[in-house]
Formats: C-alpha cells, structure tokens, sequence
C-alpha cells in the first residue's frame, strides 16, 4: 500500500494544472476539479480522477491543493467543501490570493473546521518552472502536522521554505512579487532605452552576463522580448492583480514606484496586453 497521500487539486488552470501532472507521474492518485472540465481532460489518461464538483474531489483527499485565480473565488471555494473534506485534512492554499483573504480563511477554518491543517504555501515561479517541479514553495503554518503537504510539495516543487505562522508566506509572496514587477518594468524600459541607442536585447543581456546584475529572470524575458513571443508565462492581467493586493496590504510603507508601476499596467491592461505576458509591458511601451 502506497504512502502517498491522497491528493486533490482545485483549479487546474496554468500552475494547477502543472502540479495535478507532476503528481501523477510521480504515482500519486489525485483528484481534479475546475469551473471548466476541459481543463483536465487531457490528464484522464495519466490517471486524474476528474470531478465535477469541488466537494467530489476534495472527499477522499488527504491533502487539498487550492490553485485557484482570486481571493473571491478561493474563499467561495474553500467555504463550498466545508463538510466534504475528510478528518484531519490538509488545505494548502497556493494561489496568490492576498493578505486579507489570507487571514479571513485561516480564522475561517479554525472556527469552522479545526481539525484542518490550514497551509499558506503561494509558490515562487510561473508556468514554465511548475511545468519542470522546480517551483519553490513558500509555506507557513503548522509544520508539525504537515508531513503529508510537504511529501506533496516535494513531489511539485524543488524546495520548500517554512517561514513561520500560517499568514507570513502570503505576505512574503507579495514581497517577492513587488521585486518581480519592479524588475520587469525596468527592463522593459532599459531595452526601450538600448534599443533608442542601437543595442538589441541579446546586446544588452551580454553586457550584464557574467556580472552583478545578471538575474536568471531578466535573461529569460530578454530573450522574450527579442523572440517577440509574449505567450504568457504570466499574465501581465495577473501581475497586475498582485501588485494591486500588495498596495491594499501596505498599511504605512511608501510604495510610490510599485503605484506608478500598477497605474502603467493598468493602461496596459485596457489596452489589450493583459492576456499576453507580464513582459508585454515592453510592447506597450513601444506602442
């Protein structure tokens, strides 16, 4: 009899999609369900037992993963499969959903159902590196009772880091992601500013190669703004979505590049670039 635990996967969009497949070739039996059942179509053959409602996959699961597009959506969710999940569950809670939704669900389930172990556990990487288990998971809360979530994130991911009570990773992640959007707006406009002066994109990643500067995530949308493939790895409407969640967390800390930077995206959006990739501020910028 396996070890592994049990495991169901709410959303199956880019990322959930990704952990769903990784899990089944590593032989774990796993649950899906997402609003759109075609999502997971095409894992039936790899073994995904595809629900068609979120309480039918979260019933037999060990460990819920919820991947879900919003805060909104996640709390309706979570609050749908209330009596569904089994005794002593784990919920680990992936998407990017925001500080306050963060902690409504963490109050929410020690009201509601106690005997879960409530996870925070948003990941740092996009499609490509979910696609390749070499995402990191940014987890929080009780570790103690989390020996099933961390084999599922083993199996997902290329480590795993714990930093504190349920809530913290939440906040961590819109941390890393206001560095992430930071970084691409400046990129974005440093290839303006080099292609202004003649040099390509390629010319300006040679220069930083080898160098201080050089950040494994500026060579890879370089090389996304040469190839003018802007495919999204992710939305440039998501990246929004998390810059936002980071200014409405601020509380007094002075953020006037990150707010500069979501009022841009925002014109960027309602002009028609918010399905492509966040990289796609370039094209804009252009425009």
């Amino acid at each position: 009899m396996s070890q592994q635990p049990t495991v169901a996967v709410l959303g199956l969009g880019a990322m959930g999609h990704a952990f769903a497949a990784n899990l089944l070739k590593k032989g774990f039996t796993v649950y899906g369900w997402n609003r759109t059942r075609a999502r997971g179509e095409d894992l039936l053959q790899s073994g995904l037992r595809l629900a068609d409602t979120p309480e039918q996959a979260v019933e037999s699961a060990d460990v819920v993963i919820a991947m879900l597009s919003d805060g909104e959506t996640t709390e309706h969710t979570l609050h749908q499969v209330k009596e569904a999940l089994k005794q002593g569950a784990t919920v680990a809670q992936m998407g990017t959903i925001g500080v306050e939704k963060t902690d409504a669900l963490i109050a929410w389930f020690a009201e509601q159902r106690a005997d879960v172990v409530f996870i925070d556990a948003p990941v740092s990487g996009t499609k490509a590196p979910a696609e390749n288990a070499q995402i990191l998971v940014m987890a929080s809360g009780d570790q103690t009772r989390a020996q099933g979530a961390e084999t599922v994130f083993a199996a997902i991911g290329k480590g795993t880091q714990w930093l504190g009570e349920a809530g913290k990773s939440s906040r961590m992640k819109l941390v890393v992601n206001s560095w992430l959007i930071g970084l691409m707006q400046s990129l974005a406009e440093s290839t303006r500013l080099a292609e202004t002066f003649g040099f390509t994109p390629d010319d300006l990643w040679q220069v930083l190669d080898g160098g201080p500067l050089a950040a494994p995530y500026a060579k890879v949308k370089l090389a996304t703004i040469a190839s003018g493939d802007f495919t999204p790895q992710m939305h440039l409407l998501w990246a929004l979505k998390d810059a936002k969640l980071a200014l409405d967390a601020k509380g007094d800390a002075k953020l006037p590049a990150l707010e500069h930077i979501a009022e841009l995206w925002q014109q960027a959006v309602d002009a028609g670039y918010g399905e492509q990739d966040l990289a796609s501020v370039y094209q804009y910028l252009k425009a």
